[in-house]
């Protein structure tokens, strides 16, 4: 059972200007009646991205995707239906009604979430009083010592937890928190089984936020070396914070990576506050060795282009390689500065400057080109083994590359360092990206030329001229769909009979696959029809009888082949139905 009503998911869709939503995140200019725009799902310099106010429908004549509103939302934020529901309806001012179903279980869980990021404020506050305070003397002086002034201090909420197994534990439970609820934060941890301790003892504390700036979790790092655990801790994964789900900084850098277009990638608390103190770039980190493809799609709501500036020893390059393949995979244009060896960006910084580093920056290389140039370390291409050895390292990374234009544009690049004929490389990527499809994605499309002419007319006609397209759907019986490339979309389209007209078309897109919504917003986007609804109902009635006359007559040559005689009867019964559907053909006609 749905969450939200469906009369209210109706509602909302029709309060909601599609067109505003979208010009929130994608510049628009019209064009008819429509307004088109770059696409946010791919990059492009042409715009193909194209926006129907009146239908309320998008689609993209580039990468293939399109739907309704919700599903803009659910692709751009990366979020699900039900999220997208109260995004829209927050957009539009509505407010969400309760599902008896489900409400005490949402307000226990909202009411959850809620004490948890009490607590995690209450936290944040309680290590800025302790570095501020003489316990955290030392703590203060190492941050001087590694370049951070008071004032990025503050902006980052840095903090203290002084070496006292209790102090925030008794914070917490003065502030009225239970014992579950303490546990529950990952503030503090369990000790033998009646023993509670806090998490962070003599660490640099470094708070961890959503993009939208709370306070979810925290960073430790030691103080000292030898003070036992690991260099730095990191609280655990809790009902408010995953850690493959958030990058560091985020709130702090996301209009400066909306403004000027890129983000700069690191790995530590510590690059990123140099960078961002620097104000070299607009920065965020991984806080971790690869980034995930969760942190990637967070990062896609504000950017489509990414320099990675890791480390540049092996442990470094490593993630760079791994991180770049993915950003690649999900549809980025990444670029790799390199610093020199044994410098990070907080060390480069401190030695030579913000703006050493954003020349370092401008030079970044674009990743592709990069990885040639790394993996053609050392070969020959001189000989034959070196040039097959090359392109072999580069085909698993070639097949990643989510659009064809981008694979042939690599395998033109790969052809030339390794001397090898343009159109062999381009076969052989195209032969691995085959090979590695297990299934279909988003930006994917069955082909519409596996739709007969009137089930495209019809289904343009759905949207477009939807009253006379649902009188003609509702002539269609079960057989003349089968065997239909459009068979899904048309059902689903049948089973709508009640729906008001001027709700059919973006109910349809919202009950159907990604795919089939993506077929349909690709037919609904071309100029005009082709034919009328009623004239493409009788087209496929007429489909159906052709089917049926050649199964008919597949019969009758068999029965004649083992006997006229024998099925003389079977054979004239035959012929008599063949008649009649032949003359139904000529009506339909």
């Amino acid at each position: 059972m749905p969450l939200f009503p469906q009369q209210f998911i109706d509602d909302l869709r029709l309060q909601a200007n599609i067109l505003t939503v979208v010009q929130e995140y994608v510049p628009l200019k019209r064009a008819g009646t429509s307004y088109k725009g770059n696409c946010p799902f791919h990059n492009e310099k042409t715009p193909s991205f194209v926006v129907h106010p009146d239908k309320g429908f998008f689609h993209c004549f580039g990468c293939g995707v399109g739907g309704d509103v919700f599903k803009f939302l659910e692709l751009h934020e990366k979020i699900g239906f039900q999220d997208a529901v109260r995004m829209l309806a927050q957009k539009a001012g509505v407010a969400i009604p309760e599902s008896d179903a489900s409400s005490e279980e949402g307000r226990r869980d909202t009411a959850l979430r809620e004490s948890l990021l009490k607590m995690h404020e209450i936290a944040a506050a309680y290590f800025r009083e302790q570095l501020a305070a003489p316990v955290g003397a030392r703590a203060r002086v190492q941050l001087a010592e590694r370049g951070l002034s008071p004032q990025t201090i503050e902006q980052l909420g840095l903090g203290f937890a002084p070496n006292s197994r209790d102090g925030l534990k008794a914070r917490l439970v003065k502030q009225g928190f239970e014992q579950g609820l303490l546990l529950q934060s990952g503030l503090i941890a369990q000790r033998g089984t009646d023993e509670t301790v806090d998490r962070f003892r003599n660490r640099l504390m470094v708070p961890i936020c959503r993009d939208t700036g709370s306070v979810i979790a925290f960073g430790g790092r030691q103080m000292d070396p030898d003070q036992g655990g690991p260099k730095y801790l990191n609280s655990p994964e809790t009902p408010i914070y995953s850690k493959s789900r958030t990058l560091y900084g985020l709130h702090l850098t996301k209009s400066a990576i909306r403004t000027i277009g890129f983000a700069v990638l690191v790995e530590g608390y510590f690059d990123f506050a140099q960078v961002f103190q620097a104000q070299a770039a607009a920065a965020v980190a991984s806080c971790g060795t690869a980034l995930t493809t969760h942190q990637a799609q967070l990062l896609r709501r504000f950017t489509s282009k990414v320099v990675l500036s890791f480390d540049p020893d092996a442990a470094g390059l490593g993630a760079a390689v791994r991180s770049c393949e993915m950003l690649v995979a999900e549809g980025f244009n990444v670029n790799v500065v390199v610093l020199d060896r044994g410098d990070d960006p907080d060390t480069f910084i401190r030695k030579h400057g913000g703006d050493q580093y954003r020349a370092r920056l401008r030079r970044s290389h674009p990743y592709l080109e990069y990885l040639l140039d790394q993996a053609a370390q050392g070969l020959d291409f001189s000989h034959d083994d070196s040039r097959r050895e090359f392109l072999g390292r580069m085909l698993t990374v070639a097949a990643r590359i989510p659009d064809a234009a981008g694979r042939d544009q690599f395998a033109d690049r790969l052809a030339h360092k390794a001397r090898i004929t343009e159109d062999v490389v381009r076969a052989e990527i195209r032969k691995a990206a085959v090979s590695r499809k297990t299934s279909l994605t988003a930006r994917e499309l069955p082909a519409s030329g596996q739709l007969k002419d009137a089930e495209k007319a019809l289904i343009w006609s759905l949207i477009h001229n939807t009253g006379e397209a649902r009188e003609a759907l509702g002539e269609l019986e079960e057989p003349d769909l089968e065997g239909l490339a459009g068979r899904q979309i048309l059902e689903m389209a049948q089973s709508l009979h009640d729906e008001p007209a001027d709700l059919l078309p973006s109910t349809l897109l919202q009950r159907l696959s990604t795919v089939n919504a993506q077929l349909v917003t690709s037919i609904a986007a071309t100029a005009t029809s082709t034919a009328p609804p009623a004239a493409c109902a009788r087209a496929l009635k007429r489909l159906r009888c052709e089917r049926e006359r050649a199964a008919l007559q597949r019969e009758i040559d068999r029965l004649q082949e083992l006997g006229a005689t024998q099925h003389g009867i079977e054979i004239d019964n035959l012929w008599q139905r063949k008649k009649d559907l032949l003359h139904r053909i000529e009506q339909l006609t």
